[in-house]
């Protein structure tokens, strides 16, 4: 990637529940954070802190919320399901890569969105899976 046509300087954070080490990398072709059984072609990312809380606290599994900071291996491009959908000129700053994206680091603390809100925004994406509506373009 050339300097000219970076969409995004960072740095950059990636919301899981998953437990990685520094140095360690995202991959695509792994468990969809979102989907129980969906198989990720991508791996997403931001450049928000607001937008990686969401990602922690919406991921699948039982685990404790992670934030890391991580540094894109190659190419990447807006997330089409945010950016196209329902945040017009991306102002989550939301990407997604198919090259991995190494861990450099990971947040202490940060505060999380309320619980009441998290169960509203869990149910409303239940809802939508079950409605056939959470088309996700992977």
């Amino acid at each position: 990637m050339t300097t000219d046509n970076v969409l995004d300087r960072g740095p950059f954070l990636h919301g899981t529940k998953a437990v990685l080490q520094l140095g360690d990398c995202f991959k695509p072709q792994h468990h969809s954070n979102y989907e129980v059984g969906r198989i990720s072609n991508y791996i997403y990312f931001t450049g928000t802190l607001e937008a990686a809380k969401w990602g922690a606290e919406l991921a699948t599994g039982s685990g404790k919320e992670r934030i890391y900071l991580v540094e894109p291996l190659g190419e990447f491009e807006n997330d089409p399901n945010l950016t196209d959908k329902r945040f017009p000129g991306n102002p989550t700053r939301s990407y997604r890569s198919k090259e991995p994206l190494k861990i450099i680091g990971e947040l202490a603390t940060w505060e999380r969105h309320a619980d009441e809100m998290i169960a509203q925004t869990k149910a409303h994406l239940k809802q939508m899976q079950a409605d056939g509506t959470a088309e996700i373009i992977d």
